[in-house]
């Protein structure tokens, strides 16, 4: 029978240099809230039982992660990373290990988190430590003759030999679940903050001959903290370099990698361009020889093989097929599925819309609840009148149709295959296969008129 392990992850703090009325444990890296972080990385591990101990805007943590299958442990007063620890004992499993974590440190990889348990069901404890060259604000490593780890001095305890050490204590560790039971309620708050900390475990550990393994991250920036918005936009930057870098690697030219924003997934398959300010959200799949041109926001979408996607371009759930050209200054809407070779120029807006292939919109047309067949036209200015105030309706084109500029299509209608539609024409009743349709005021032109002047 395997061991049971349980994460307990701290994010009871108020966060009050963050000045925000959100809980600093919301804020967002990558776009995603930094407690997120912490939990899709711990999901990674197999069959563990995940606590959150909440505090401040402990409400809004609930509602923000009510998605999550997860227990809540409140802290009603903040007194100490081991108080905090305490509150969520009542739901751990002493028979296997406890994993704690921190909801503001968001990148701590699943692997070093594996190698803490690995310890911790040795019956070790397994402590994450890292060497700074500034330790300033950390508590420090004490180890003694033969290397052991003995202790960890918080800066405000430590003498000054103590804050020389530049081995520091992240606050990640993985224990037996039963030895943190028996140690947590032997804490004392006599200390210069007045707190229940809960390193003071090492020491207890030490004292009753528990190995205390300490092992150290991949880099610095795995274990680092978010206490302000300058510490929150540092990792930010430092985090989009390592998704710039996996893009680069995996076929993707980027014009600047220090230009680009991805706030979800992206994959790519070979001899991508990315131009500057591009930003990436949810899901996003670039296809091979894909082009997309500065200042483009692409979310939630699948774009095909060699399709080109002009400069300041906004595209969201949606399904761009092979070779299609789009923008610049398009705007794809969620729903909008375009075929093989579909275009949709500058200042165009969709919104659940089928383009066949072959089809253009190339100019300051709206196509919103619309299937368009292959090779039609869709002449500048044209409107899809889907919305009658209350309801949505369908607008049906054919294919090889022409649609003459500033048309206005009033849904539901139909426009069947090769049909032409006059420039300026407002359509409310279906058109047949290769018919002409016009539908617009007649011309008059008149001579005897008196052009307007100005009064005095």
């Amino acid at each position: 029978m395997s061991m049971t392990t349980d994460i307990v992850i701290l994010a009871a703090g108020q966060g009050s240099r963050m000045k925000s009325a959100l809980p600093k444990v919301l804020h967002p890296i990558a776009g995603k809230p930094m407690v997120q972080h912490v939990l899709d990385r711990a999901r990674a591990i197999q069959a563990a039982n995940m606590h959150l101990v909440i505090g401040h805007g402990a409400e809004q943590l609930r509602t923000a992660l009510q998605h999550e299958s997860l227990s809540f442990s409140l802290q009603a007063e903040q007194l100490g990373t081991g108080h905090a620890v305490t509150q969520a004992l009542p739901n751990i499993d002493t028979a296997g290990v406890t994993l704690i974590l921190y909801g503001d440190v968001p990148l701590t990889r699943t692997e070093t988190m594996e190698r803490l348990i690995t310890a911790a069901r040795k019956g070790h404890l397994g402590l994450l430590t890292v060497h700074l060259n500034d330790p300033t604000g950390y508590g420090r490593i004490v180890r003694n003759e033969v290397n052991d780890v003995v202790a960890i001095v918080e800066q405000k305890d430590a003498n000054a030999a103590q804050l020389a050490i530049t081995e520091v204590n992240t606050g990640i560790m993985a224990v037996p679940s039963q030895r943190l039971a028996e140690w947590l309620p032997r804490l004392s708050s006599e200390n210069a903050q007045g707190e229940y900390y809960l390193t003071d475990i090492i020491a207890m550990a030490s004292e009753e001959g528990v190995q205390i393994e300490a092992q150290h991250p991949y880099c610095e920036e795995e274990v680092q903290g978010v206490n302000n918005r300058l510490q929150q936009a540092a990792l930010e930057r430092w985090y989009q370099s390592q998704l710039a870098n996996e893009l680069m690697l995996a076929g993707a030219t980027l014009a600047d990698p220090n230009r680009i924003d991805i706030r979800g997934s992206v994959s790519v398959s070979g001899d991508v361009f990315i131009d500057i300010n591009a930003v990436f959200e949810g899901e996003v799949v670039l296809g091979k020889g894909v082009i997309i041109e500065p200042n483009c926001v692409i979310k939630n979408c699948a774009i095909g093989d060699h399709t080109h996607i002009k400069a300041n371009s906004h595209l969201e759930d949606a399904e761009i097929a092979a070779q299609c050209d789009i923008g610049p200054f398009a705007r794809i809407r969620p729903g909008t599925r375009l075929a093989d070779g579909a275009k949709v120029g500058n200042f165009v807006e969709t919104k659940k819309a089928q383009i066949g292939k072959g089809s253009k919109v190339n100019h300051l047309s709206y196509i919103g609840d619309a299937t368009i067949g292959e090779n039609t036209n869709i002449g500048a200015g044209t409107i899809t009148c889907n919305y009658d105030g209350v309801n949505k309706s369908l607008t049906e084109i054919g294919d090889n149709a022409f649609i003459g500029s500033n048309t206005a299509l009033v849904a539901p209608v139909k426009v069947g295959n090769g049909a032409t539609v006059g420039a300026g024409s407002t359509i409310t009743k279906s058109i047949d296969d290769d018919q002409l349709a016009v539908a617009r005021g007649k011309q008059r032109n008149l001579s005897d008129w008196q052009r307007p002047v100005k009064k005095s």
